[in-house]
C-alpha cells in the first residue's frame, strides 16, 4: 500500500526495531500525527490467544477514567418505561418497533446499541446486519441489560468495548491527540489491566506477543508492554 509524503516523513521519527517505553511512545505519538483534526488514538495488543476456542475468544466493556474525547451516539432497543428511562440518561435514540424497522431499512446513525433482554429476540432477527458491524448487544460487554439508566451513563462518558478479531488481535479507542499525556497514559493503562484480568488460564507462554499505539492516519509505534504499569 502506498503512503502519502506526511506518512513517510512521520515514519522517519520512528525506530521500527525499539519497543518504545509507554510514555516516550505517547510523546512520540503526538510528533508523528499530522491530522489536521483531533485524531483518534487507539492501542493494539496482540496476544498469544485463539479466538476459535470459547475461552479465548475474548469478549467485554470497560469504562476509561478519562473518556475517548467523543461523542457516542447510543440507541436503546426497549419498551414503553423503560425507553424513557434511557432518554432520561442521555440516549440518543430509544424504542422499539420503530427502531428496528428502521435498522431493517439500513438506518445506522449510532455507536452503541443496548437493548433489554426482552427484546433479544426481536434484535436477533438483524444478525446478519448487526453482527459484521459489531453492534449486536452482549450480555459480555454489559450491553444487555435491564440496569439502562446505568449503562447508558457509562457509554456516553467512554465506556469502550473490546473484542479480539481472528487473528487474536484486539484494537481499542484510548482518546485523542489533544489529550493530555497522563491521560492518555491511564487509559492505555485501564484497557492493560483488563485484558490481563480476562487472560484465560490455558494460555501458555507469552501472553501479550506485542503492543503498538498509533493515531488516525498516522504510523504505529511499538510499546514495551513490561512499561505499561510503571
Amino acid at each position: 500500500m502506498k503512503r502519502g509524503k506526511k506518512y513517510q516523513e512521520a515514519l522517519k521519527l520512528i525506530d521500527r526495531t525499539k519497543r518504545y517505553s509507554l510514555v516516550e511512545s505517547i510523546e512520540l505519538l503526538k510528533k508523528v500525527s499530522y491530522a489536521k483534526f483531533d485524531a483518534t488514538v487507539e492501542v493494539a495488543f496482540r496476544l498469544n490467544i485463539d479466538p476459535r476456542k470459547a475461552d479465548q475468544n475474548l469478549r467485554g466493556a470497560i469504562s476509561l477514567p478519562n473518556g475517548t474525547g467523543r461523542s457516542v451516539r447510543v440507541l436503546v432497543i426497549a419498551k414503553d418505561a423503560k425507553a424513557k428511562e434511557a432518554l432520561a440518561a442521555g440516549a440518543d435514540y430509544a424504542g422499539d418497533s420503530e427502531y428496528l424497522d428502521k435498522i431493517k431499512g439500513g438506518w445506522f446513525e449510532f455507536d452503541t446499541l443496548i437493548a433489554t433482554p426482552d427484546m433479544m429476540g426481536e434484535l436477533g432477527k438483524l444478525g446478519r446486519v448487526l453482527g459484521p458491524k459489531g453492534l449486536m448487544p452482549n450480555p459480555k460487554t454489559g450491553t444487555v441489560t435491564m440496569e439502562i439508566e446505568k449503562t447508558v451513563k457509562e457509554f456516553k462518558a467512554g465506556k469502550v468495548e473490546y473484542r479480539t478479531d481472528k487473528a487474536g488481535n484486539i484494537l481499542v479507542p484510548v482518546g485523542k491527540v489533544s489529550f493530555d499525556n497522563v491521560k492518555l497514559a491511564e487509559n492505555v493503562q485501564a484497557v492493560y489491566r483488563q485484558l490481563m484480568r480476562v487472560k484465560p488460564s490455558t494460555i501458555k507462554g507469552v501472553y501479550m506477543e506485542n503492543v503498538a499505539i498509533t493515531a488516525t492516519m498516522a504510523p504505529g509505534i511499538k510499546v514495551a508492554s513490561e512499561t505499561i504499569e510503571k
